[in-house]
C-alpha cells in the first residue's frame, strides 16, 4: 500500500485467473460463429484448452456442410478462435488445431442418415 494514494500497488493485487472451461467455452463459440454454413443437424463445435501461464493452446472438433472449401473453413475457424481467446481472454494462441468430425451434405437424403 503506498502512504501517498492509500491504494495497493498493481504488482501486490495478485492476478485473475480464467479457468480453462471458460476459455473452452469462448473456442467453441468462436469456432461457430467462423463456420459460413453449420450443417442443420449438426451438432455445435467443442473446444478442449490447454492453458499454461497466459498462452492457450486450443483443440477444436466440428461438423461442417459439403460441399465447401475445407481448408478455407478451417483456416478462418483458427482465426477466429485466436482473435476471440486473445480479446476476451488476454490471452496468446500460439496453437489452434482443428478437427473436422463429420461432413453433411447439403439436402441429400432429408438428413435420414448416412450417404454411402
Amino acid at each position: 500500500m503506498t502512504a501517498v494514494t492509500g491504494q495497493v500497488a498493481a504488482a501486490e493485487r495478485g492476478e485473475t485467473r480464467i479457468a480453462d472451461r471458460v476459455v473452452a467455452k469462448i473456442a467453441a463459440q468462436a469456432a461457430k460463429e467462423a463456420v459460413d454454413e453449420p450443417p442443420e443437424d449438426g451438432a455445435s463445435p467443442r473446444a478442449t484448452v490447454t492453458v499454461h501461464r497466459d498462452a492457450a493452446r486450443v483443440r477444436v472438433s466440428l461438423e461442417l456442410r459439403y460441399p465447401c472449401d475445407i481448408g478455407r473453413q478451417c483456416g478462418a475457424v483458427r482465426s477466429r478462435v485466436a482473435q476471440r481467446v486473445k480479446s476476451l481472454a488476454g490471452m496468446d494462441v500460439p496453437e489452434v488445431a482443428v478437427q473436422v468430425e463429420r461432413l453433411h451434405t447439403a439436402g441429400a437424403g432429408g438428413g435420414q442418415g448416412r450417404i454411402r
